[in-house]
């Protein structure tokens, strides 16, 4: 979903998301002393979605627009399970298993070495439709290695949702369509950016250096330590 095909929905959506993890510090602008991300990218933005857990009406706020996002665009009725990514995505799903009625697994890194030597955890039925959850998606790396998982147990996942994606880096929608399956997330930092445009949330200086990351991310990367 990029922004030259949201909806007026996907775009209302994403305005109302940026602008509540604005609102609770999720988001944090550092373009002096960039973040070096997990992926190796270096970026002066970043954000921490698992804050959003310490924020009661906040959090509902957004499973609700996670609930509406996902039933317009996915067909639910096809879905069996819900299964979070371990860590982050596990609140998401659980809580988006009670909104919208389904069953929820969990899936590990890698298997924990003990007992079943299970890497999903919950009641697994071969040939299910299982959305992956997550928190959020730089490059789509983690995400990748959750499908393969999640696969090789016999389930069957087309669709990946995750509330924030970078939208930043290149390749991550492409290696995901190769693999199979569709992204869906609620924002990105193009979105994060008009809302803090708009609500006066950092200096222009900063706004400034972030427009400029995002509008050539690799070379940005490179200039600043990263890949």
């Amino acid at each position: 979903m990029s922004d030259e095909t949201k909806t007026l929905e996907e775009e209302i959506i994403a305005g109302q998301t940026a602008k509540i993890l604005l609102d609770i510090k999720a988001v944090n602008f550092r373009p002096r002393e960039p973040y070096l991300l997990a992926s190796g990218w270096a970026s002066p933005v970043y954000i921490d979605c698992r804050w959003v857990i310490s924020f009661l009406q906040e959090r509902r706020e957004i499973i609700k627009l996670s609930a509406q996002l996902l039933r317009s665009s996915i067909n639910m009725n096809h879905v069996d399970l819900l299964a979070g990514g371990e860590t982050a995505g596990i609140p998401y799903s659980s809580w988006l298993s009670e909104e919208l009625s389904k069953p929820m697994l969990y899936v590990r890194k890698k298997p924990k070495g003990f007992g079943r030597n299970s890497q999903i955890e919950g009641n697994v039925t071969e040939n299910s439709e299982v959305l992956l959850i997550e928190d959020l998606a730089t490059d789509g790396g983690s995400k990748l290695m959750f499908v393969d998982a999640l696969r090789e147990s016999g389930l069957v996942v087309k669709d990946i949702f995750v509330v924030f994606f970078y939208g930043a880096f290149p390749g991550a929608q492409e290696s995901m369509e190769r693999a199979g399956v569709n992204l869906h997330y609620l924002a990105n930092w193009w979105d994060v950016l008009d809302q803090a445009e708009k609500g006066n949330y950092f200096s222009d200086s900063d706004l400034s250096n972030v427009r400029k990351f995002l509008k050539d991310p690799t070379r940005w990367s490179k200039e600043n330590g990263g890949k």
